[in-house]
């Protein structure tokens, strides 16, 4: 693993444990030539899954695209990473026996996933993914907020 302080093309590994439920391998890596220490994370490989988008075309689901929006929506937001990741790999293992899932089937269980963990980063995403046109859509949302916490 090439070191992120120096560039060196080999690291250590330092400690090795399970992360986000079992489904990753975090490993603390040290630069034998400067001595950074860092951490990576090992998964499973999910390149079989296929997404298709609103147009038809089709890529590769790539974790970390999907991982970096929901961070968005979260920032500044009490959610901690590590339940981001938790969260995201139980809806990896729901999607695991599909070979082609729909970026709509992706958006509408991240958002039920978000409902679940902040009401403001629920609604980030759900702003973008649901494309509210008007203000008085962005408003039945909010209402519909507070009818599920009452």
């Amino acid at each position: 693993m090439k070191c992120p302080s120096c560039g060196f093309e080999d690291s250590k590994v330092i400690d090795s444990r399970t992360s986000d439920g079992g489904s990753a391998i975090r490993r603390r890596r040290e630069c034998p030539e400067c001595s950074f220490r860092f951490t990576t994370f090992e998964r499973m490989q999910t390149t079989n899954l296929m997404v298709e988008k609103k147009d038809g075309s089709a890529e590769a689901y790539d974790r970390e695209k999907l991982e970096r929006g929901i961070l968005v929506a979260c920032g500044k937001r009490p959610v901690s990473i590590e339940k981001i990741r938790e969260k995201l790999s139980e809806l990896e293992e729901k999607w695991a026996g599909e070979k082609i899932i729909s970026s709509q089937t992706i958006g509408k269980d991240i958002v039920e996933m978000l409902r679940q963990l902040d009401d403001v980063a629920f609604i980030r995403f759900a702003s973008v993914y649901k494309e509210f046109k008007d203000v008085e859509t962005f408003k039945q949302e909010i209402s519909n907020i507070f009818k599920h916490k009452s």
